[in-house]
């Protein structure tokens, strides 16, 4: 079990040019980076591996008490210089200092937080599955924001805050869903087909990131794909590069852009799994 990363430049299919050994360590449950550093944190763990983002050697480990075993959620934010992690069971989140002490705190949030994301006002976005709500904190935990998602909307995995001010909201179902809402809750439309690829339907779309463009780049798990959906109908894309992570347990746990994305399809095997992105 370890995990890797693939690499691709105007091309459907990616490259293996890292990979970070698993040395007996959990699955991986989460993944983010923030400027030099990406951060892993596995199943079950009380730490967050620190890997430098061009070597991909392990620089050390943060430690963070009380960290349940169910963290599907981890973003860093680079104003605040922090790392904030979801704890679904316990519903709470923690935050943690990148700057020297690592020091940590942690406060209670709606029913089952999952995936975390950051806005352009550097607040905390997160998606709360059994509530059925996304609420916004502020990077010291006051709550800014609470919305109530539209009756029906199922299996919320990820939201992300568009440039609009809406948000768009992945739908962990088979088939699946990724929609645009509005600040009142309300689906403003959805995007069921993958229609970039050749895969067709979404299958379990897990995370997802937003170009400077409003495009939405999709984790299609089940579809071991990442895929790209355009906010403005656009059938035309190009000028792309990615890096993809791979825990090889089956798991793809990232796909990492490092220049402006307008298209991606990235496929790797039948049993890899397209759980996460970051931009």
């Amino acid at each position: 079990m370890c995990v890797a990363v693939l690499s691709a430049v105007k091309s459907s299919v990616p490259t293996l040019t890292h990979v970070i050994p698993s040395q007996g360590r959990k699955a991986v449950n989460a993944v983010t980076s923030l400027d030099d550093d990406v951060f892993v944190v596995r199943f079950s763990s009380q730490h967050v591996e620190v890997y430098d983002a061009k070597t991909f050697t392990l620089q050390g480990h943060i430690a963070v008490q009380r960290l349940g075993s169910s963290t599907y959620g981890m973003t860093a934010c680079a104003r605040n210089k922090c790392l904030y992690l979801s704890d679904y069971e316990n519903p709470s989140v923690h935050r943690v200092e990148l700057s020297g002490s690592n020091a940590a705190k942690k406060w209670y949030v709606a029913k089952g937080p999952i995936g975390l994301s950051v806005n352009v006002a550097h607040n905390l976005v997160v998606v709360c599955r059994a509530a059925n709500k996304i609420q916004e904190y502020t990077t010291h935990g006051s709550l800014v924001r609470e919305i109530c998602l539209q009756a029906g909307m199922t299996y919320q995995w990820h939201a992300i805050q568009l440039s609009t001010g809406d948000y768009v909201v992945s739908q962990w179902t088979s088939p699946g869903v990724v929609s645009v809402v509005g600040v009142d809750g309300q689906v403003i439309r959805s995007y069921g087909q993958s229609e970039t690829s050749d895969v067709g339907q979404m299958k379990n779309p897990a995370s997802l990131a937003v170009t400077k463009n409003d495009d939405i780049l999709v984790a299609d798990q089940s579809n071991h794909t990442a895929s790209c959906q355009s906010t403005d109908q656009r059938a035309v894309y190009k000028n792309w590069l990615c890096q993809l992570m791979v825990e090889y347990d089956g798991h793809v746990v990232c796909v990492w852009t490092s220049h402006e994305v307008d298209f991606m399809s990235a496929k790797r095997g039948d049993k890899t799994e397209c759980w996460s992105l970051m931009v």
